[in-house]
């Protein structure tokens, strides 16, 4: 089934808005592409009948939506209250050391992308950090060699 197609049926699941597709139209892009270029993008408003700026302010609100290419691993870190009085700003350093891109980048060898995201609802369990989309608490500066060993192999 084509994107087109899964979107159609997304939004016949909202017959009188169809703005409300958006979001599921979002991610099953996404899915499908890995990220939202400019084109993906006009092709998710294409097919909801709406226009590209429309969709994009959607896409770009969300900090699930990526509007840039990723690296085959996904690191977030939570920078939000709770994790930022336990560390949060040394963990995204270590990272930062460990793979020699800011937050925001991507490696140069693409294989991990860095991001820090304002919470990860895990208030309790700081500092949490997303990888791959699987949630590692009480984590701390000390922890991230191994981490990224592990997403690099040692690369």
């Amino acid at each position: 089934m084509t994107l087109y197609e899964q979107i159609q049926e997304e939004r016949a699941k909202y017959p009188a808005e169809s703005e409300s597709a958006v979001l599921p139209a979002l991610r099953l892009a996404q899915g499908e592409h890995g990220w939202l270029s400019p084109e993906v993008i006009r092709e998710v408003a294409d097919a909801l009948e709406e226009t590209p700026a429309y969709v994009m302010s959607i896409a770009s609100f969300y900090d699930q939506f990526h509007l840039a290419p990723v690296g085959e691993h996904l690191v977030e870190v939570c920078t939000n209250v709770s994790c930022a009085v336990v560390g949060a700003q040394r963990v995204v350093e270590a990272f930062e050391s460990g793979l020699g891109c800011l937050a925001g980048e991507t490696s140069a060898d693409g294989k991990v992308t860095l991001r820090t995201v304002e919470c990860l609802g895990g208030c309790g369990w700081a500092t949490v950090v997303s990888v791959d989309h699987h949630y590692r608490t009480h984590v701390q500066a000390d922890d991230v060699p191994a981490i990224v060993e592990e997403l690099t192999g040692g690369h």
